[in-house]
């Protein structure tokens, strides 16, 4: 069974950077997609970005420019490079390992994640 955990959150000023990072315990995920979503106050969870076993990435279109996915299979890590912060990047951000494995495009869809962490807090200040 695959454990994900979180880091990285926390309370950032508008314009800074910050790096999430997603570990996984137990079996190794690095065969399978990793993605990150993100939950806004009172939304639903959405999509932000998701890379594959062999570094193909996918981004949410507003997420296109600041974001940057990327891997380290080695150590079972995935991170999430967030530049130029805006107060609307604020919510819980989630990673997720895909239900499948060695996929050719980076899924999006909930549904396509069946491992998810618990979530971790980033709050961005104007």
């Amino acid at each position: 069974q695959v454990q994900i955990v979180e880091s990285g959150g926390g309370l950032v000023q508008t314009g800074d950077s910050l790096r999430l990072s997603c570990g996984s315990s137990g079996r190794p995920f690095a065969s399978f997609a990793v993605g990150w979503f993100r939950q806004a106050p009172g939304k639903e969870r959405m999509f932000v970005a998701a890379i594959t076993w062999t570094g193909n990435t996918n981004y949410e279109d507003s997420a296109k420019g600041r974001f940057t996915i990327s891997r380290d299979n080695a150590k079972s890590m995935v991170y999430l490079q967030v530049d130029s912060l805006k107060p609307e990047d604020t919510g819980v951000y989630y990673c997720a390992v895909s239900r499948s494995t060695y996929h050719a495009r980076p899924p999006s869809r909930s549904a396509d994640f069946v491992s998810w962490g618990q979530g971790i807090q980033v709050t961005v200040s104007s």
